[in-house]
């Protein structure tokens, strides 16, 4: 699987040399929520940031060692160990963010079953970055949303926003 701090190491160079690593965060609080569910969170850091500004969040992850970094990270926050197919927490938020090409990380052919099982946690909008030259396509994606019942409102080349014109990454907001 996963090593949490090997992961965790990557982003906080990434950090230290200057560049910006809460692109994600950003675009999730340009739509005002009072509470977020970062599915498939890893080692947490969109989800600590969301928190840094006030949000409710809960994070969500089947790697139990990204989990325990998280934990280390912000002990504060909730984090579920889950397969997010399975995910059932009882509640909604008002966005449901997937940052790190989370339907990449699923086994092929049960992506149906992951948007399925985060869209049931969406009270206002569902939001995934993932790259598309791994064998799953927007048009899946947008598919698979569909039959959870949202429905595509915007799609992004990048966390900043840059128009989306057929390219290799797409930041996709449902609506539910």
């Amino acid at each position: 699987m996963w090593n949490g701090a090997e992961y965790q190491r990557r982003f906080d160079s990434l950090a230290e040399s200057g560049m910006d690593v809460h692109g994600e965060a950003t675009f999730v609080r340009a739509f005002g929520p009072a509470s977020v569910l970062d599915a498939g969170c890893g080692t947490g850091r969109v989800a600590i940031e969301l928190a840094r500004h006030g949000i409710d969040v809960v994070g969500a992850d089947l790697d139990e060692s990204m989990l325990a970094h998280a934990r280390e990270l912000a002990p504060d926050i909730t984090w579920v160990r889950s397969d997010l197919a399975e995910l059932d927490l009882g509640r909604t938020f008002d966005v449901v963010v997937m940052a790190g090409n989370v339907p990449l990380f699923t086994a092929p052919g049960t992506q149906d079953a992951l948007v399925a099982g985060v869209a049931r946690h969406v009270g206002r909008f569902l939001v995934a970055g993932f790259g598309l030259n791994r064998g799953y396509t927007v048009e899946q994606y947008d598919e698979h949303c569909a039959q959870a019942g949202l429905t595509l409102v915007e799609r992004f080349a990048t966390w900043d926003r840059e128009e989306f014109r057929g390219g290799d990454y797409a930041v996709s907001v449902h609506m539910s």
